[in-house]
């Protein structure tokens, strides 16, 4: 069992800030394109976000301008700053290679928006 671990998570009003960490569970340095997932309930998974080993960025257009993924390669962990949070945001976020590995599913860390 050998799995992303997520979190800084939490419950956040509309227009507030988190940042979520991921531990990339290995003790090499990961060089492989990262991605940022999440899933609403009653829908699918979606990437949000993603970055390649030398900092190159991709967001889907809802959370442009808001998100900013991150990573810093010798501590292997990757890093979403979520800022002006909407409703719409809130679901669980969850790490993983781009394009994922399905062995590697972490558990994923809560991410609720609400007044």
């Amino acid at each position: 069992q050998v799995q992303f671990v997520e979190s800084g998570g939490g419950s956040m009003q509309p227009g507030g800030s988190l940042t979520l960490s991921c531990a990339i569970p290995t003790t090499g340095i990961v060089f492989y394109p990262m991605g940022w997932y999440r899933q609403a309930p009653g829908k699918q998974r979606e990437l949000v976000a993603d970055i390649t080993s030398d900092g190159k960025t991709n967001y889907v257009d809802s959370v442009k301008g808001r998100f900013t993924i991150s990573r810093r390669n010798v501590v292997n962990t990757v890093y979403l700053q979520m800022n002006s949070l909407k409703p719409e945001d809130t679901a669980v976020y969850l790490c993983n290679f781009n394009p994922p590995r399905i062995d590697m599913w972490g558990q994923g860390t809560q991410v609720t928006v609400s007044a």
